[in-house]
């Protein structure tokens, strides 16, 4: 009897153990189908990143392509994000941008401005800062990936009309005056970006650039120019150059194929899902009057 008892009772521990392995197994393997089916979302679903992370496609110029670099710097730049949180911003949102400066009194520089430009891709990205100090016009060009980059706050979370925002350069101060000391601005997490339309009234010529010839939605139209330059202007924009938008082939090259997007933002998935973003902390300051001293 007590050689049967020990044979039933090993039993039932092997057959507990069984089925404790087994329990383990099925939870595996579900927590595994729910990561692939989040990693292999449809190219639907992942199209937004394109807005987001602008900066992981590849130059649309196909001389410059290859793919085994474009490959090892979404490697770099994901190991990068790894280690600083990079939050969504656009060009028009208000930044708050802290860099490592050993010549600052406590080795960090922090600055404050709008975003005018996002410039070049991969591990080259670059994002521009402005704002007016001391009645002066102040630009810095921060490397989005640079390790001397310590942090990104965005302040103000917003888009504008155009790609770019360097017209700036040429309008008055109050469009790009930032206090240092703003607050972020309260937002509902989940609620879609906001496009500012404001509309920029740029200074009497000369400018840094002839903006008349660019195609540019958030600035007044302009009307005193010089005849020479209104018929330059009439020139560039003739028949012939509207035949431009039909060339298949210009458009082919500048493009990038769905299936080259479908494989960087499966990566950019995959780093979402082990490396959660942070929640941008929202503050909502409350203005108080203060109280006015009686002469």
């Amino acid at each position: 009897m007590s050689v049967l008892r020990r044979i039933f009772l090993t039993n039932g521990r092997y057959l507990i153990a069984g089925n404790c392995c087994r329990l383990l197994s099925q939870q595996a393997t579900s927590v595994a189908k729910k990561e692939k089916q989040e990693n292999e979302k449809p190219f639907s679903q992942l199209a937004d990143y394109r807005f987001i992370y602008p900066e992981f496609l590849p130059d649309p110029k196909f001389d410059f392509r290859n793919k085994v670099r474009e490959k090892l710097e979404r490697l770099d730049m994901l190991k990068r994000r790894a280690v600083i949180d990079i939050p969504e911003f656009y060009v028009g949102s208000i930044l708050a941008a802290t860099a490592s400066d050993p010549f600052a009194p406590g080795k960090e520089n922090r600055f404050v401005g709008i975003c005018i430009g996002r410039t070049y891709c991969g591990l080259r990205a670059t994002f521009t800062l402005r704002n007016i100090v001391d009645q002066q016009g102040v630009e810095i060009m921060y490397d989005l990936y640079s390790p001397t980059l310590l942090s990104i706050e965005v302040l103000r979370l917003e888009k504008r009309l155009d790609e770019h925002l360097y017209y700036l350069r040429d309008a008055p101060p109050e469009y790009s005056i930032f206090p240092f000391d703003m607050e972020p601005e309260f937002r509902v997490e989940g609620e879609p970006v906001n496009v500012n339309p404001i509309k920029v009234k740029l200074n009497p010529p000369p400018w840094c650039m002839k903006w008349e010839q660019w195609d540019l939605k958030g600035i007044e139209p302009i009307e005193e120019l010089h005849w020479k330059r209104k018929r330059n202007l009439r020139d560039l924009f003739s028949p012939i150059q509207h035949i431009e938008k039909y060339d298949l082939m210009k458009q082919y090259r500048r493009c990038i194929p769905e299936e080259d997007q479908q494989e960087i933002w499966q990566d950019v998935q995959k780093h979402r899902v082990q490396f959660p973003v942070q929640k941008q902390i929202w503050k909502r300051t409350l203005q108080k009057a203060k109280p006015k001293t009686r002469l």
